[in-house]
């Protein structure tokens, strides 16, 4: 019973560190506009929605 709370606790940290990165790299992108557009993770392709030089071919995701 231990090893499962720890694991899920381990989990949710895990989780939960990830949401803090993304806050703090949206953050530092509001900051430093000059380094460029925030890229959202829903929109693909990097930014492609944001005119980033994507072709469509590039934002497939077909590998060959």
């Amino acid at each position: 019973m231990r090893t499962y709370l720890i694991t899920i606790g381990l989990i949710f940290a895990i989780l939960a560190g990830g949401i803090f990165v993304q806050r703090l790299y949206q953050r530092f992108a509001q900051r430093h506009p000059e380094l460029g557009p925030f890229r959202e993770e829903e929109s693909g392709c990097g930014s492609c929605s944001a005119g980033s030089g994507c072709s469509t071919t590039s934002c497939s995701t077909n590998s060959k």
